[in-house]
This record gives structure tokens, C-alpha cells and sequence, in this order.
């Protein structure tokens, strides 16, 4: 139970591509965000209309 592990040989990624990974991964985030805005946003101004609809 108290192996020592070596580490995985993989792909090792340089400074440049883990910065415009995060990079990419923020973007990513304050894409979402502005949606889930956006979304909450409509709602508020469509008002209860939204649930008044034939059936």
C-alpha cells in the first residue's frame, strides 16, 4: 500500500501551451457565463408569460 509510483510518461506540455490552455479555459468559462446571463435575463423580461401557453 505505500508504493512509491514513478511518474507517467506522457505528453509534457511547454509554458506556452498550458498558458493559452488557461487562456482557453477562461474564454470557455466567460462564454458560459454570459449565456446563463443572457438566459436569466430573458426570463425576467418575458415575465410569467413563459409558463402561459396552450397546451
Amino acid at each position: 500500500m505505500d508504493e512509491k509510483r514513478e511518474p507517467e510518461e506522457g505528453i509534457v506540455l511547454t509554458e506556452a501551451q498550458l498558458r493559452s490552455r488557461r487562456q482557453r479555459s477562461i474564454a470557455i468559462a466567460l462564454a458560459l457565463g454570459i449565456l446563463v446571463v443572457l438566459f436569466f435575463a430573458v426570463t425576467l423580461v418575458k415575465g410569467p408569460a413563459v409558463l402561459v401557453r396552450p397546451l
